[in-house]
């Protein structure tokens, strides 16, 4: 499974709950966040624009820095 990469703008712990509770939603996704240094990685088969879709659900600022 390929581990995405992604820039997420994240200013607060609430950021990355809300972060972690569309994640959690979708199936067969594993997941790290790195607040701090506003980096989410995301072990997935899903297609990139449906797991940048799930994480701009958010309303935060979404970039994709590739696969890891």
């Amino acid at each position: 499974m390929p581990k995405h990469e992604f820039v997420v703008g994240m200013t607060c712990t609430g950021c990355s709950d809300a972060l972690t509770r569309v994640l959690n939603k979708l199936q067969d996704v594993k997941f790290e966040i790195d607040q701090p240094n506003n980096l989410v990685w995301i072990e997935s088969d899903k297609d990139v624009d449906v797991l940048m879709e799930t994480l701009k659900k958010t309303g935060k600022e979404v970039k994709y820095n590739g696969t890891k």
